[in-house]
């Protein structure tokens, strides 16, 4: 599978559901929790290109986009071979 990042906040639903998506799929992935850490906010937003809700995913060092993405990408058929390639 390929390396799979997510930055995530407490509390946060749409972290969660893009977290349950992930495991859904079988992917492992590496978190990032960004609560109370503005550096790693900052962080985040600098390699988002400047996006700074969470979660923000990157797939194969790839930035995907958020937790809606996540899920535009599966009913596309596409987040099955990203997450493969």
């Amino acid at each position: 599978m390929t390396k799979t990042l997510i930055y995530t906040a407490n509390l946060c639903p749409y972290c969660h559901m893009a977290k349950e998506l992930l495991q859904a799929k079988g992917a492992k992935y590496d978190e990032v929790d960004i609560t109370g850490r503005p550096e790693l906010r900052s962080e985040m937003s600098i390699k988002s290109g400047g996006r700074s809700t969470v979660p923000q995913i990157f797939i194969g060092g790839a930035h995907v986009g958020g937790c809606d993405d996540l899920y535009c990408l599966d009913r596309a058929g596409k987040l099955d071979e990203l997450l493969k390639a």
